[in-house]
């Protein structure tokens, strides 16, 4: 059997694959969060619930609709998105104005109130979510078994991570959406209407992270809990790739990922706060984030 420095090949690629699992996950939350930061100022404390709600419809739409994985992956972000259009609507559009930490804390409690609930209703022991049927099974590649599922799950999560990386910088469309924030009054000139460009910009951003909770939906167990267990990790990923930036989201979500799956082979005490340490390396290093812009 080939070793590397020691450890065991097939060790060291399965840890390699369960990182890059987690980095999918970590790229997708933090690109939502990025995008509604950089593009409404908000700091979503939410995500983690709408991540939660995300895979909750999923497993509700099986349970009691018999609607499957593959029409649920489009079903429950548009339910979620909804849902954060009406919530941006109703609460955050109040808030644009004033000081960052009026958005954090409402979105915090909003998060209390939406986990509570599930909660309440659920409780906390975790829902099965059955397996697609055609992506059961995996590969055998010689060093490694590799779980269908698990690389769905990668490269899904790369296709969206590139396919809004693309519309929010290469299209009219993201054009728009940026110049939005940056100068409102000079875009409305033009005949845009700003206010639903930003409602749409927060329901795709919190749509972001119900696709990801569909994702995760057969990984781990659906619980009113899994999103909280998971934010403050993706707010350090944000940090580290820089607040607001698309490509800082995607690139250390995968990267810390990949650097937290190593941890667990060459020193698994340090696996749960790996990123944590990178995170002040890097505010220290450069305050604004890997990819972030200094103000």
């Amino acid at each position: 059997m080939i070793d590397f420095l020691g450890v065991p090949m097939p060790v060291l690629m399965g840890q390699l694959l369960l990182g890059l699992i987690n980095g999918a996950f970590y790229a997708v939350l933090s690109l939502g969060l990025a995008l509604i930061f950089g593009l409404l100022n908000i700091i979503n404390f939410a995500h983690g619930a709408f991540y939660m709600l995300g895979a909750f419809v999923a497993w509700l739409a099986m349970q009691y609709l018999g609607i499957g994985y593959w029409p649920s992956l489009i079903l429950a972000p548009l339910v979620v998105g909804a849902f954060g259009v009406v919530i941006e609507r109703t609460l955050l559009k109040r808030l644009y104005n004033l000081d960052h930490l009026y958005g954090l804390l409402l979105t915090f409690g909003l998060a209390l109130v939406i986990e509570g609930t599930f909660r309440q209703i659920y409780g906390i022991s975790g829902q099965p979510y059955q397996l697609p049927a055609s992506l059961s099974g995996g590969i055998n590649l010689g060093f490694m078994f590799l779980p269908k599922y698990r690389a769905w799950v990668i490269v899904a999560s790369l296709v969206m991570c590139l396919a809004t990386w693309l519309i929010i910088e290469r299209t009219k469309l993201g054009a728009l959406m940026r110049a939005a924030t940056e100068n409102p009054d000079l875009v409305r000139a033009f005949g845009v209407n700003v206010s639903l460009l930003v409602t749409l910009t927060y329901g795709f951003g919190v749509a972001l992270a119900a696709f990801a909770g569909v994702l995760a939906a057969p990984i781990y167990s659906v619980n009113p809990i899994m999103g909280s267990h998971l934010i403050i990790v993706v707010f350090a990923v944000v940090v580290i790739g820089g607040m607001g930036s698309i490509l800082g989201a995607i690139v250390s979500g995968f990267m810390l990922g990949v650097f937290e799956g190593l941890t667990r082979v060459f020193w698994p005490e340090a696996s749960s706060v790996v990123i944590f340490v990178i995170m002040a390396i890097v505010l220290i290093v450069k305050p604004a984030g890997l990819f972030g812009r200094t103000a």
